[in-house]
């Protein structure tokens, strides 16, 4: 990213999730004098943020790869010529990971909140309760010692707060 560097990821390493890290820098960054840098870089984080809140389309992929383009053709500086990189890079390495996100409203890696969900293991819980008493939102049901608890998905907010507190790793993404 702007120092003809390599980056190294493993295969955790959502890679829409990169393209939109490395986007985010570019858009506080634009100096915003000419309008490809300007619009582009803002309009490419909107359809990368739908994309990872899971209400992204193909045709946004296709709205991404095309506003990328211009954006690296039209800027004036090096920062826009560059902005583009990150997209159109994970676009031409990675693209079924975006059409994962979008068709199959899943990431892989489980990093876009939008499109994870948690789930307790019922095998694996010992039903402590502790999950429960640390969620923000009640959002855990269940009965101590006798009834494995379980997440009511349409009031999670999927802050993780049960994932750091279970102690025997019940609690899982999906």
């Amino acid at each position: 990213m702007g120092s003809g560097g390599m980056i190294v990821m493993d295969e955790d390493t959502c890679m829409v999730d990169i393209a939109k890290f490395f986007l985010e820098f570019t858009v506080d960054e634009s100096c915003g004098k000419c309008s490809p840098c300007r619009i582009g870089t803002k309009r490419m984080y909107e359809l990368l943020t739908k994309i990872t809140d899971g209400t992204g389309t193909l045709e946004d992929i296709d709205a991404l790869e095309e506003v990328a383009l211009s954006l690296k053709n039209g800027s004036l500086c090096a920062l826009g010529q560059t902005a583009a990189n990150p997209i159109l890079s994970t676009l031409k390495h990675f693209r079924e990971e975006y059409v994962e996100h979008v068709v199959d409203k899943k990431c892989r890696c489980h990093v876009c909140k939008g499109l994870t969900e948690f789930y307790i293991d019922p095998e694996i819980c010992k039903k402590c309760s502790l999950c429960a008493k640390k969620c923000p939102v009640n959002a855990i049901t269940g009965e101590v010692g006798k009834v494995a608890y379980s997440i009511d998905t349409t009031k999670c907010i999927k802050c993780g707060a049960c994932i750091e507190n279970c102690k025997f790793k019940a609690v899982k993404k999906r």
